[in-house]
């Protein structure tokens, strides 16, 4: 089960699953178009930001967003978003909290 934010709502999901279908990438725009959410263009661009704001997506520039390695942990249930972290094989939340991580915590 993916591990979802108190911030998140329930066009997230949706937008993470689109951008990962295509390639990894897509635009507010290209979201808007495909007919899969129904909300308006700006309210996908609102979401995007947060979903940036959170680590799931990055903004590369012209209202493109691709999807992070947190992102596609989320999707994969392998990511709490609420905590930030990682889940570990057991399903409870991992100090490590990405790639990278072990570094910080030296």
């Amino acid at each position: 089960m993916r591990r979802s934010a108190s911030w998140q709502s329930v066009w997230d999901d949706r937008i993470l699953e689109w951008i990962r279908e295509n390639e990894g990438s897509g635009t507010p725009k290209e979201l808007k178009e495909s007919g899969l959410i129904r909300v308006s263009q700006t309210h996908i661009a609102r979401r995007c930001k947060k979903l940036a704001e959170h680590g799931l997506l990055q903004h590369v520039g012209h209202g493109a967003y691709v999807i992070t390695e947190e992102g596609e942990a989320y999707l994969n249930e392998e990511y709490d978003a609420e905590e930030e972290v990682y889940i570990n094989n057991e399903g409870t939340s991992a100090i490590d909290s990405g790639p990278g991580s072990e570094e910080n915590n030296a």
